[in-house]
């Protein structure tokens, strides 16, 4: 027995003050109401209204329950046009996660642009070293860095790729001399920055001469967090392998310098998980439509001005 539908049918019933004008409103039989009506009062073992062949009319059971049927009904439709409205107008908290330097370099951005043009979501951004697990975390939205992505059952969209270069501070570089190759690394202090996607025992680079593997020594500075690493090359600790965006301001400024400019290394590619096509809220929706839109062009953007940095 369908109970909501026979509460409606109940309601109809007293508002129409007969079967006939309730099954009329309904688009459906007499038959059909006065069935409804009896389920009803069989499934609740009460009788809610005193039937004749001219008229109808509440007992006392039935005034106190067309009061809570009236209430939920009223509830029922309030969420559903608040859940239909969800997927058809951008509103309500986001729940957003994304790596650490990306998302303080790109992320945060794309926030303030995203909400001057939907100023109904309210962002909640969690910044950590690792992919979550969007069910059990209730994360709408990860933004994940990663050369592939294993087979989760999530909908995945690529948003771009980035890469690392080598950088060491304009100090660094006077005291020790300037590296051309990969082979020319092991006479220099390399930081090393621990990640679950790539070895910290060595550098893999893209050149002019295929794929190189340096083998670091001993470490002398570990770091998982990009923003650190390039404090650490900044102080002229070392060389550091630093991804474009955690380099670029200090590039632009001068306190770091792109070295090796020929060879590149740990490509990585960006993408918007999410739980599923179906049915999706127009805030994740929009959200991830926004990202497709922005960040391909941002990246790009930081890539082609990094050109101009370039040292031999």
């Amino acid at each position: 027995m369908d109970t909501l539908q026979n509460m409606r049918v109940f309601v109809r019933v007293v508002e129409a003050g007969s079967f006939t004008g309730a099954a009329q409103h309904l688009n459906t039989t007499t038959a059909y109401a006065s069935r409804a009506v009896s389920d009803l009062e069989a499934h609740l073992r009460t009788r809610l209204l005193n039937r004749t062949t001219r008229r109808i009319a509440l007992t006392e059971a039935g005034e106190r329950y067309l009061q809570r049927c009236e209430q939920i009904l009223a509830y029922v439709d309030q969420a559903e046009a608040e859940a239909s409205d969800a997927h058809a107008r951008p509103s309500g908290k986001l729940k957003v996660h994304a790596m650490t330097s990306f998302g303080q370099h790109y992320v945060v951005p794309a926030v303030r642009r995203y909400q001057q043009r939907y100023p109904e979501v309210h962002i909640e951004l969690t910044l950590a070293q690792r992919v979550p697990d969007l069910l059990d975390e209730g994360y709408d939205v990860a933004l994940v860095m990663a050369q592939d992505l294993p087979d989760s059952g999530l909908v995945s969209q690529r948003l771009g790729s980035t890469f690392s270069i080598v950088c060491a501070s304009p100090a660094y570089l006077e005291r020790n001399g300037v590296p051309q190759a990969p082979s020319d690394l092991s006479r220099y202090t390399c930081l090393q920055m621990v990640t679950p996607v790539f070895p910290t025992d060595e550098w893999t680079f893209d050149g002019p001469n295929g794929q190189e593997t340096h083998l670091l020594g001993a470490a002398t500075f570990q770091v998982n967090v990009a923003e650190a690493l390039a404090v650490g090359v900044r102080e002229g600790m070392g060389l550091g392998l630093l991804p474009v965006y955690s380099a670029m301001n200090g590039l632009r400024s001068g306190e770091l310098v792109w070295v090796m400019p020929e060879y590149t290394s740990q490509e990585m590619n960006l993408y918007a998980l999410y739980p599923s096509r179906q049915y999706l809220d127009a805030k994740i929706r929009t959200w991830v439509e926004f990202l497709r839109d922005e960040l391909p062009a941002t990246l790009a953007a930081n890539q082609a001005e990094l050109r101009k940095f370039a040292r031999t």
